[in-house]
């Protein structure tokens, strides 16, 4: 039991704002000393898991091709062309992009969108345009409350999602551990389905909420020369 020491690592980590990194290197660490591992050992473990996964390293490629994007005018271009839809506003925006995100994740296109191939060169700057266009030029915090939930459109589209998907890895472990612990015979097809009320149950429940954040902005422009008003006041 002492191993699960590890855990607390992490709680602790996480409760007090620690770097992720860190927090889940020095679990690891800690997890692997405690486990009777040698350094040595708990080095090897860590080298092995990272070739292992060698997907993790693709922001390599995909961080100097964003940020050139970027350096050419892709942000303006997406405010651009939401300005052209009048009638999209920054929540209708986002309740659809949690949609699609959903959708694709349930069929196992989990890469086809994200944060950083799509939230902060096309979503977040697309749902500030409309935001903009609604409301007027918006403050510091009003940015920042649009952007996070940009964020987390793609958050809950995704971890609700890709459980409706077959081949997923938490499908094919669950299936795996129950078929081999209680001899039984689940199919990941039956754990999909109902994956399905539950993916449901988090688009209302989120699409409710992005399309509140319209009422949210609803005067929290940038304060001109004869607004003082705190404009953190009117996000809540």
């Amino acid at each position: 039991m002492i191993v699960l020491l590890g855990v607390l690592v992490v709680v602790l980590g996480f409760a007090t704002r620690r770097n992720p990194l860190l927090v889940v290197g020095a679990a690891g660490i800690v997890t692997g000393l405690l486990g009777g591992l040698s350094p040595q050992r708990v080095l090897a473990a860590f080298g092995t898991g990272f070739a292992s996964s060698r997907s993790v390293t693709i922001f390599v490629i995909t961080l100097p091709v964003i940020g050139l994007l970027e350096h050419h005018g892709l942000q303006e271009q997406a405010r651009r062309l939401i300005t052209r839809f009048a009638g999209l506003t920054a929540g209708r925006f986002l309740a659809l992009y949690l949609l699609l995100r959903q959708l694709a994740a349930a069929v196992g296109l989990n890469n086809v969108f994200g944060h950083a191939q799509t939230v902060r060169p096309l979503a977040a700057p697309m749902a500030e345009g409309a935001a903009e266009r609604r409301h007027g030029p918006l403050g510091e915090k009003a940015r920042e409350k649009v952007r996070s939930f940009a964020a987390s459109a793609d958050n809950v589209g995704l971890f609700f999602g890709e459980d409706v998907f077959l081949a997923v890895g938490s499908i094919l472990l669950i299936t795996g551990f129950v078929n081999t612990t209680y001899h039984t015979h689940l199919e990941p097809l039956q754990l999909a389905l109902w994956a399905i009320p539950t993916a449901l149950c988090a688009l209302a429940v989120h699409g409710w909420r992005l399309l509140r954040l319209d009422r949210q902005l609803l005067g929290a422009a940038a304060p001109g020369p004869g607004r003082t008003a705190d404009i953190g006041e009117t996000i809540k």
